[in-house]
């Protein structure tokens, strides 16, 4: 393990664009939901026949999916508002035949009623789950693997102190917004994982990437808890965290 100042500076200085995670092999790890969103997706995928992935990040998640799915739906199409995401997403998905629109997070979908059987949305920051319903067709399926109240909160509290997590993204609070919006939810499943960050190079990159987890985070405001955080894995190991997940998969009535 390098020194606070050398761990500080990589961290600081790590690529976060998308959801590529790959960089924390061997610094930090997560457990996997036991549902496995990616699996889920790709075998509704295969009976779809237009497919809606909402805020797609760079496009890692639909990009594996589709590399899954034998039968790929005829009509392809992904939103995303942050223009370096839209950037990624679009070089990587327009091979798979995906039209790739910028749109900001849970602003209205640039898409006709009723255009897709199959919207999907991996840990979504905001959901409008009135245009959701809409740009479903009688029928459709919305699946959707969601962050839930009180993720990371061991991390949260570390550098803010205690911390209310609030309702609004409990699991039955957005089930209840999408009855409300006239979905039937067919299946809701929350876990919490356990994730632990062996230097604090990891820890930074992770809260630079993941940036509701401690909102306004800067490397120079929170040095004093990263110095106490780097000695606190030095002499206990791991930080340890539960990040907080659910399943929430919807129909249209048809």
């Amino acid at each position: 393990m390098g020194s606070l100042e050398e761990l500080v500076a990589e961290g600081a200085s790590a690529p976060v664009d998308g959801w590529d995670f790959s960089w924390f092999a061997g610094r930090a790890t997560e457990e996997r939901p036991a549902w496995g969103y990616t699996r889920l997706l790709a075998a509704r995928a295969a009976d779809a026949d237009a497919l809606l992935d909402v805020q797609t990040g760079g496009g890692e998640v639909l990009a594996e999916v589709l590399s899954r799915t034998p039968r790929r739906p005829g009509t392809l199409a992904a939103t995303e508002s942050w223009a370096p995401n839209l950037a990624l997403a679009r070089r990587r998905l327009t091979p798979y035949g995906v039209v790739v629109a910028e749109a900001a997070d849970g602003a209205e979908l640039p898409f006709p009623d009723g255009a897709f059987d199959l919207v999907a949305s991996r840990h979504p920051t905001v959901i409008d789950w009135a245009e959701t319903a809409r740009v479903l067709a009688p029928g459709g399926i919305y699946l959707s693997q969601q962050v839930g109240a009180g993720s990371m909160r061991e991390l949260t509290e570390f550098f803010l102190g205690p911390v209310d997590p609030g309702t609004a993204r409990l699991p039955e609070t957005m089930a209840g917004a999408a009855r409300a919006a006239g979905l039937e939810v067919t299946d809701l499943r929350p876990q919490a994982l356990r994730a632990e960050f062996h230097d604090v190079a990891a820890v930074i990159v992770f809260l630079r990437k993941v940036i509701w987890t401690v909102p306004g985070f800067d490397v120079d405001k929170y040095r004093d808890r990263l110095a106490a955080m780097h000695e606190r894995i030095q002499a206990e190991g791991p930080f340890v965290a539960h990040s907080q997940r659910f399943l929430l998969e919807a129909r249209r009535p048809a």
